[in-house]
């Protein structure tokens, strides 16, 4: 790598063309100096999605549940599109430890392509809107308002989808405090948005769900234009030329994204909608056993931002040394993800346990509360959530291992069978057939994680070791 080329922060500035591995502290200092400004934006993104829920609900009932309807059609288009252009950042770290400076300007070129492009048929799925929902037996009324939120929400796709691929360029440097800074500033943006725009205040018109959506499209163009002016004013980015010759087609730098990413955005979707799953299956039980998976399913979700950004730091830091050609430094960068991730979710299951009752009544009224009903149910499943928690952070850095080393096909598969073949079955038998009910169901969720951890390290270390013998998985 050039000198005057920009160098990934926290350990990951050196090639190691001597063979050399950089020392097991350094490894896991480099890891968490990138994952916790990483962690913190992901929990400034849930904030976001948080506060938009919570202001539609002072909207009214049905406000809410036109815009919980647009949201879940925009949703897995989101997962999608995130999922294939977050393959810039394997592919940029690759580049990088490789010293291959128009590797990346292509990629990242090409990220912005694929970006928009996705933008294009996804914002015609929501344009069409009305007649899909109404396809699934939605309620004109409400549809009609969902309607009218998604044409605008459309329009925020693009800037959102080209906010990921300079999010994941700055992963791949290790440059992730703006990103910080950006989401954090972002969260009060759209608070202030919705409230001006979905209540009609400071002088705007009340929009109600149009306001929010608009709110959203602002929010997703600000996260944009805040990570372009900081890449554009840096001068030692400045040798990337990463706008130059911007229209100029690279068609298979191009593919190569789109082959890599689709199965990152598939792995993504697969996960996503096996808890998605596992709240329809509770559905069948009762209204309180929904209620309580909810509550604990979102206590996870937040969570779950820390090892994410555990995730993608390991993620990079792999795909640096693979691509750097050090096969023994991609697997103490792996070591290290895992050791901070354990950690981590240790912390979080110890939560779930000792202040779980706590964390359920945050999300509940004083009278349901006092009911207990939803309470003691919510309880009960934290403290499985738990364990849960430990194989849910162990998977998902095994699985970013993969993805550094681009075997994201091998990973979408682990995905399928873990969440859908193994997991998803063992919820409805043991929920079903077998009669465990809402614990069978919550069971069958944890087995789907547990299968999930075990065999993503196992094929990742069996990825490894294929790349110190010259073999490669996809």
């Amino acid at each position: 790598m050039d000198r005057a080329t920009p160098r990934p922060e926290g350990g990951g500035a050196k090639r190691l063309d001597d063979g050399s591995v950089p020392s097991w502290r350094a490894e896991l200092d480099s890891t968490v100096k990138l994952a916790l400004p990483l962690a913190g934006s992901f929990i400034g993104s849930v904030a976001i999605s948080t506060t938009d829920v919570v202001m539609m609900g002072w909207l009214g009932a049905e406000a809410l549940a036109a815009g919980s309807l647009g949201y879940n059609l925009l949703f897995p288009l989101y997962l999608l599109g995130l999922g294939v252009i977050l393959a810039v950042a394997p592919m940029t770290a690759s580049a990088l430890g490789a010293g291959d400076e128009r590797a990346v300007r292509r990629t990242f070129r090409q990220g912005l392509w694929v970006g928009f492009i996705l933008a294009i048929p996804f914002g015609v799925v929501l344009w069409q809107g009305r007649p899909i929902l109404l396809a699934f037996g939605q309620e004109e009324r409400l549809v009609l308002r969902t309607e009218e939120y998604l044409r605008v929400v459309l329009w925020g796709l693009a800037p959102i989808f080209w906010y990921t691929a300079l999010r994941s360029f700055l992963t791949a440097l290790s440059r992730v405090r703006p990103i910080l800074v950006i989401t954090l500033v972002a969260v009060g943006v759209n608070a202030l948005g919705n409230y001006a725009l979905m209540f009609g205040h400071f002088g705007f018109p009340r929009l109600e769900l149009v306001g929010a959506a608009i709110s959203t499209v602002i929010v997703d163009v600000f996260l944009f234009l805040g990570l372009l002016v900081y890449v554009l004013r840096r001068k030692d980015f400045a040798r990337f030329g990463l706008f130059e010759r911007f229209w100029r087609a690279d068609w298979p730098r191009f593919l190569a994204l789109i082959k890599l990413g689709i199965p990152i955005g598939m792995g993504i979707i697969a996960e996503a909608f096996f808890f998605s799953a596992a709240i329809f299956l509770m559905g069948w039980i009762s209204t309180e056993a929904v209620a309580a998976a909810t509550i604990v399913l979102q206590c996870m979700a937040v969570a779950f931002m820390a090892p994410l950004g555990i995730g993608h730091a390991t993620m990079v830091r792999v795909g640096y040394h693979a691509g750097a050609g050090h096969p023994a430094a991609v697997k103490q960068a792996a070591q290290a993800g895992l050791s901070v991730a354990f950690a981590c979710v240790v912390v979080t299951a110890g939560l779930f346990i000792g202040v779980g009752e706590f964390l359920v009544g945050l999300f509940l009224s004083p009278a349901d509360r006092a009911g207990g009903v939803v309470v003691g149910m919510a309880v009960a499943l934290m403290a499985s959530a738990a364990l849960f928690q430990v194989f849910d952070g162990l998977q998902l850095v095994a699985v970013s291992v993969l993805r550094g080393l681009h075997a994201t096909r091998t990973a979408m598969w682990l995905a399928f069978i873990s969440f859908w073949g193994v997991g998803f079955t063992a919820a409805y038998t043991l929920g079903f057939p077998l009669g465990f009910g809402r614990q069978g169901v919550w069971w069958g969720l944890g087995i789907g994680l547990a299968c999930a951890a075990v065999l993503a390290i196992l094929v990742a270390w069996r990825a490894m070791a294929g790349m110190a013998a010259g073999r490669r998985y996809r």
